[in-house]
């Protein structure tokens, strides 16, 4: 008989991805954390998000491990994580276009100068501002996975000039890409819109600093949709402040929920959004689990796997 599947997760989801997984696999053992996990040596799969620390490391039988999410650093960071369990992440086309969809939609509220217009309708204040083609406004995206490069992919199609940055040299058709420290700072001094899509890992920790914000043009925009860990908060602020950066769209945060006494909440050039870019869809994303959970099941190379010592 096949092992059980473990979900721990966020509850509402669960009915979701129970009937969703044996649509394609048939009668299964589902357990959750609510409901009581039973013989846990029996657990074979774990699909997880945000584990406690130590939870995972109890399932001694346990075949693979599958994020909730396209990110794993929230596993990675579990010091008792068994380390001879393959980890594997979703896969989800929805969450994606979530994803670009919520980058796409702060930049064109900066390119087309809403936040203005609003302020002026507040002062019944007709004031047309300076137009300004797409041509002139670069977008540069962190980061040239797939959420990366899907992201670029639609800037382009709408008329910005887009490039991408990765950790190791990547193509795409159409876009201007740079990699490793060196293409850093060359990719940072085109980009006007700036979309971090980029993976938390020890190399990418802290890597928005005063350096990298002062290597932007002045006016920069600058939208998070990846890790809070990448920026250092205190160099960001520092920027807008001086306004060599315009603004800032920030969905992740190094803490969550946001402190209520940070600055991001009440400054005039942030906008936050409770890390909602991007939501795993059960409906999008269980295939792909369903496809490596048969996979396991019949001894075959799993799909979408991570490796720990990247992160990704």
């Amino acid at each position: 008989m096949a092992g059980a599947i473990a979900y721990i997760s966020g509850e509402s989801d669960r009915l979701a991805w129970k009937t969703l997984l044996e649509a394609g696999l048939g009668t299964i053992d589902f357990r959750t954390l609510n409901d009581g996990l039973g013989n846990i040596d029996e657990i074979e799969v774990a699909l997880a998000w945000n584990p406690k620390p130590g939870l995972l490391s109890m399932f001694t039988n346990m075949k693979m491990i599958v994020s909730l999410g396209m990110g794993v650093d929230h596993l990675l960071t579990d010091d008792k994580l068994p380390q001879d369990v393959p980890i594997t992440r979703i896969m989800d086309d929805g969450l994606v276009g979530q994803m670009s969809e919520y980058a796409i939609y702060w930049a064109l509220r900066h390119h087309s100068d809403i936040d203005k217009y609003e302020a002026s309708q507040r002062n019944k204040t007709w004031k047309p501002e300076r137009f300004v083609d797409t041509i002139e406004r670069r977008v540069g995206v962190m980061g040239f996975g797939t959420i990366g490069q899907d992201t670029a992919r639609k800037f382009a199609a709408l008329g910005f000039p887009t490039a991408g940055w990765s950790r190791t040299a990547k193509t795409l058709s159409g876009i201007e890409t740079f990699h490793g420290p060196d293409g850093f700072a060359q990719f940072l001094a085109r980009t006007d819109i700036l979309v971090d899509v980029l993976p938390l890992t020890r190399d990418t920790m802290g890597l928005l600093d005063a350096k990298a914000f002062a290597g932007l043009p002045r006016g920069a925009y600058f939208i998070n949709m990846a890790r809070g860990g990448h920026v250092v908060d205190s160099d960001l602020l520092a920027a807008l402040d001086s306004g060599h950066l315009s603004g800032a769209a920030l969905d992740v945060f190094s803490t969550e929920p946001l402190p209520t006494d940070h600055r991001f909440w009440t400054h005039p050039r942030v906008r936050v959004t409770p890390h909602i870019a991007g939501a795993t869809n059960p409906r999008t994303a269980a295939p792909g689990v369903i496809e490596n959970i048969r996979r396991l099941r019949a001894g075959q190379a799993l799909i979408n796997t991570v490796d720990p010592k990247t992160g990704y």
